[in-house]
């Protein structure tokens, strides 16, 4: 194979090849550290990914291969915390795997129970917020009261 675009006679057999490098990208998701956690009902990890010739794979996919291993639905799995490997090809990162939705619903922090609903459940988990200017003058009125008028501060305006 020549390197060099200039010395090269048949480019289209050069490019040919690099499709063809480019479009095997075999996948192996290996898990280590495994451990069950009865307290907070799950299974934890640390999952090691080999992507040669491919680009970090997707959390969808992750999910899915791991349920497919652990025998369990991709709904109830959350993956994060990944990092590519220096030159690429490896990644790794952190996975839990609950055993029912309503044990990842309790235990499970707000911000990763929304990056699972964006990723399988299509918004069951949906976090109504007030526009910045009202929350702030919200903040800025309760520093004006002390002790539990607080609350009723917040609430009175949640109503107008």
């Amino acid at each position: 194979m020549c390197y060099s675009l200039r010395y090269c006679k048949n480019l289209s057999t050069l490019l040919g090849n690099c499709e063809k490098i480019m479009a095997d990208g075999v996948v192996t998701i290996r898990t280590r550290k495994v451990m069950t956690n009865r307290l907070l009902c799950r299974k934890q990890m640390v999952v090691d990914i080999l992507h040669p010739n491919r680009a970090s794979i997707p959390k969808t996919e992750i999910c899915e291969r791991l349920a497919k291993m652990y025998k369990s639905t991709p709904d109830v799995i959350t993956a994060f915390g990944f990092r590519c490997h220096f030159g690429g090809g490896r990644s790794t990162g952190f996975a839990l795997i609950y055993d029912t939705l309503d044990y990842l619903k309790k235990f499970e922090p707000k911000y990763r129970q929304q990056r699972v609903s964006a990723l399988f459940l299509k918004g069951y988990y949906k976090r109504e917020r007030m526009g910045r200017k009202q929350r702030k003058e919200r903040k800025n009125r309760m520093k004006k009261v002390r002790g539990t008028k607080k609350a009723k501060v917040g609430t009175a305006q949640k109503k107008n």
